[in-house]
């Protein structure tokens, strides 16, 4: 499988990358040096990367920890080829694609991104979007539940070569039993049960989406609004056995 050849920097001790959801570079630089040893790897977004661009990343990079390009890329395949051969001299650990680009789009950004050898990034697929409820998805064209509608971009995923999949906590399990073991589950809207829920209903801890079948785990809030962020991602890597 492409994820298990390529291995790389996104194959980490501790499965937690942090979620830097911010547009301020001071801000990510200072999480990302009290972070250094307390979490597996960092996500940075487009809010980031449009603010920021390729030298605000690399100013993070800095830091020594893998960082996860969370840029969703959607466009012809031509194009998505492109934008993938622009980003792997920044050598991200992954980066993500939309599933509904289509089979060809996400052939031409496996090819691409094969061009940096070993070091390449682990290509992430996203389904649907946790936004997206089945109201809307049916004005969009595509009727029927959610559910179906992700593992059928997960099963065209799969057939691309992609390496992985960004997956919600509650589709975990469904995935991993649907794509085997070799695909990499990337699971967002992690809390820990001793962190607030904020507005999300439909959670699982750290330890319930690892049990579940998850590969790594991006959480945000729980640690970067931490009265010390360190501390946090310490907590959280020790209660899934890890030292952090």
């Amino acid at each position: 499988a492409p994820g298990a050849a390529a291995g790389g920097p996104a194959v980490t001790a501790n499965p937690v990358f942090c979620a830097l959801d911010c547009t301020g570079a001071e801000t990510a630089l200072s999480l990302a040096g009290q972070l250094r040893s307390a979490v597996g790897g960092l996500k940075l977004g487009l809010e980031f990367f449009t603010a920021n661009g390729p030298a605000g990343l690399r100013a993070v990079a800095a830091a020594g920890l893998p960082l996860f390009l969370d840029l969703k890329f959607h466009d012809i395949p031509n194009t998505v080829a492109g934008a993938i051969r622009g980003i792997l001299p920044l050598a991200p650990a992954m980066t993500t694609l939309h599933a509904s680009g289509g089979l060809e789009m996400m052939r031409a950004a496996v090819a691409a991104a094969a061009e940096a050898g070993p070091t390449r990034p682990l290509l992430l697929a996203v389904t649907v979007l946790t936004s997206l409820g089945e109201d809307e998805l049916a004005s969009l064209g595509v009727p029927g539940r959610i559910a179906d509608q992700v593992k059928r971009l997960a099963g065209l995923a799969q057939q691309a070569g992609v390496d992985g999949l960004v997956c919600s906590p509650h589709e975990v399990a469904a995935l991993r039993a649907l794509c085997g073991p070799a695909m990499k589950l990337v699971v967002p809207g992690i809390r820990p049960a001793w962190a607030a829920a904020n507005d999300q209903k439909r959670i699982l801890t750290p330890a319930e989406a690892m049990a579940a079948g998850a590969d790594i785990l991006v959480i945000g809030r729980p640690i970067t609004q931490a009265t010390d962020p360190a501390a946090a991602a310490r907590r959280i890597a020790q209660e899934l056995g890890h030292a952090g």
